[in-house]
This record gives structure tokens, C-alpha cells and sequence, in this order.
């Protein structure tokens, strides 16, 4: 027994040590300092019911129940700017210093004190476990506050001023006000000039010009980059197929050949025939400059068939646009409002099939683009 004893140095901590008969003996250096819990404590200290302990005790419930309600609050913590972040990082910090003065052996108040964080720790253990509901409404209303910032700032960057109704649209409501704005400008050809200048501001033409870039950034440039990035096109190849509105693709005699689409060794059979005037990608103004040029390309399968799936993209809405201005200029109707006549035509490609069938050749092209293979 006495040999167990001077191995290890036990501390009494008490108020009221001065007035006691009990020796308090330091614990020598470089030794283990071992804390009495259990029972050994409870027939050894002496019972502590002073006034200070109950105000301790009553210190760090309340310190336990801020850690809750910092617990509960960490989500919202996260998506918060970097300021209001530095402001609850430091109010934890204040927060967080009563927590080293807390004494070392256990009191009466602790024990319901370390209940109460168990009881809290399993808690959120049991609802990551069998509350799969509540976590995936959690991560829904996390990634909103992320994300809708960012869908903010570019809908800002294009000037879109009616962003709310326009972004809960689905995609064909976006490509028939686009057939909508194409009839108008094939009446008055300075509509789409104006849409993208800013001159008008009235709603029905601020949707249009969403629906507008909607088609140009959503639906087709980022598949025309994906279609880039993944192949070895040379940038002048590139720029003839980005220059000229038609193309013709037809099976020849098979030559070993350098593909003049990339420049690769290739068994080369096919011929890319590229026509058509130049055209302004925002207004479909067309340029008149060399209308009659034309190129001729000899490349391969891989490049032959790349260039049809960009080309059906890339001028797409070139095509759409003239096809609007053929069923405009075979209207003989005259003496009659632009408004009147757009409204009439587009309800007639609409009951018709026309719209449609145009969507659906938009989304064949997109799937073509979605489907296309590696270069190899």
C-alpha cells in the first residue's frame, strides 16, 4: 500500500484546505499526475456544497449551452461572407475562454453537464444515421444559398434585368420566344439591333433577349467548346467552318493524306464543301463581302463527322432566323400591325408543328454533340 502511494501523487482540491487537517502534498516533477474519479474520490474529498460551486456550475451550463447554439448554427456559418465569418470566429474565441478555467476534477454539477453533451452528441449521431430526409432538405437549402449568387452575377453580366420569371422557364419556353423575336425582326430587321443596344426596355423584349443568350450559352457554345477542346483541329480549320453558314459533306475517292481539318495522317475521303454569306452572330445581319466564296477540304471519318455535328450547331440559329423570314416573306398579308401579324404567323407555326419540330432538331444536335466520340 505505502508504495502505491509514493508512485503517485494525488491532489485535494478544496476551498477550504487552509482550515483542514489534510495535507496537501505537490506532486514531484516529471511525474504522472493521476485524477481521482469514481468512487475513490467520493470517500475521499470531502462533500463541496459552497455558494462558489453552485456559481461555477451554473458558468458552465451556460458555456454548454452557447456550444449548442454554435453547433446549430455552423451550416448557416459556412455560407456566411468572409466577414460576417471573422465576426463569429472571434465570438467563438471569447465564447471558447471559459472553458480552460475549468476545474480539472469532476463536481456534482458536471456529471449532468457531460450527460447533456452525450445526450446532444448522439443526437445529431442518430439523425445522420436515420433521418435521411431531414439531411437532404439541409444540403438543398445549403447549395441554394451557395449557388444563387453566382446564378445572380450572370444573369447581371448579360443585362438581364426580369431574371425571376424567366429563370424558372423550361427550355421550349425559351426557344419560342426566340421564334417570337425572329418573326418580329424579319418584319422590322433593326429589333434584334435594338434588343442587344439596350434601346428597348419593356418586358416582353427584356424576355426575349434572356431567351436569347439562354440559347447562345446554355445550349450551344458550351457543346461547340467541348467539341473544340477534344479534338485536333487546327484554328484556321476552325474559323473556315465558324465563317461559313452552309456546308456540304460528300464521300470521294479514299487518299493517304494529311487531313486538312488536323493536319494527322489519314485516310482521307471525304470533301467538306463551306458556303454562304458571313453573318453578325448577335444581329444575323449578313455581309455581303465575297458571298459567292467557297472552300473545299478533304479530311477524314472522325473530322468529316465532327464538322457535321459542330456545323448543325454552330449556325443553328442562323438557319432558324431564315427559316422565320421565309414563312414572313410568304405572308401576303399587307396593311397590317407587326403585332397582329407576328401573333397570327406564330400561332400558326405552333398548331401546326413547325415550332416543334425545329426544337426537336435542336435537341438532335445537342445529343449529337452530348454523344460524340474521343479523337483517337
Amino acid at each position: 500500500g505505502k508504495r502505491k502511494r509514493l508512485g503517485t501523487s494525488v491532489i485535494y482540491d478544496s476551498d477550504e484546505s487552509e482550515g483542514s487537517d489534510i495535507l496537501v502534498r505537490k506532486a514531484p516533477a516529471k511525474r504522472r499526475c493521476v485524477m481521482v474519479d469514481g468512487e475513490s474520490s467520493e470517500e475521499e474529498q470531502p462533500d463541496k456544497t459552497c455558494p462558489a460551486e453552485n456559481v461555477s456550475a451554473s458558468k458552465k451550463q451556460n458555456v454548454l449551452a452557447k456550444l449548442k447554439e454554435l453547433v446549430r448554427q455552423s451550416a448557416a456559418r459556412r455560407s456566411c461572407s468572409s466577414a460576417n465569418c471573422e465576426d463569429s470566429d472571434s465570438e467563438a474565441s471569447v465564447e471558447e475562454e471559459p472553458l480552460c478555467q475549468l476545474p480539472l476534477i469532476p463536481s456534482e454539477g458536471s456529471e449532468t453537464d457531460s450527460d447533456s453533451i452525450k445526450d446532444f452528441v448522439v443526437e445529431e449521431e442518430e439523425n445522420d444515421d436515420g433521418d435521411d430526409i431531414d439531411n437532404t432538405e439541409h444540403v438543398k437549402r445549403l447549395l441554394t444559398w451557395l449557388f444563387f449568387p453566382i446564378f445572380f452575377l450572370l444573369l447581371v453580366n448579360f443585362d438581364c434585368i426580369s431574371f425571376f420569371p424567366v429563370s424558372r422557364c423550361d427550355h421550349y419556353v425559351h426557344f419560342k420566344r426566340i421564334v417570337k423575336a425572329f418573326l418580329i425582326n424579319a418584319i422590322d430587321d433593326s429589333f434584334l439591333s435594338s434588343l442587344y443596344d439596350g434601346t428597348r426596355q419593356k418586358r416582353y423584349a427584356q424576355d426575349m433577349l434572356l431567351s436569347l443568350h439562354y440559347l447562345d450559352n446554355r445550349f450551344i457554345q458550351p457543346r461547340l467548346e467541348n467539341l473544340i477542346c477534344r479534338s485536333r483541329w487546327k484554328d484556321r480549320y476552325k474559323e473556315r467552318v465558324d465563317c461559313y453558314p452552309d456546308v456540304r459533306i460528300s464521300l470521294k475517292n479514299t487518299e493517304n493524306m494529311s487531313c486538312q481539318a488536323c493536319e494527322m495522317k489519314r485516310y482521307c475521303k471525304f470533301n467538306v464543301l463551306l458556303s454562304g454569306r458571313l453573318y453578325n452572330s448577335k444581329t444575323l445581319e449578313v455581309d455581303d463581302f465575297m458571298s459567292d466564296d467557297k472552300q473545299v477540304l478533304k479530311v477524314g471519318v472522325v473530322c468529316a463527322n465532327r464538322t457535321r455535328v459542330y456545323h448543325n450547331l454552330k449556325h443553328f440559329k442562323y438557319k432558324l432566323y431564315m427559316d422565320c423570314s421565309s414563312v414572313v416573306g410568304l405572308d401576303g398579308v399587307e396593311d397590317e400591325p407587326v403585332k397582329d401579324t407576328v401573333e397570327r404567323l406564330f400561332s400558326h407555326l405552333e398548331e401546326s408543328g413547325w415550332i416543334q419540330k425545329r426544337y426537336s432538331d435542336l435537341e438532335d444536335y445537342m445529343e449529337d454533340a452530348d454523344n460524340f466520340q474521343e479523337e483517337k
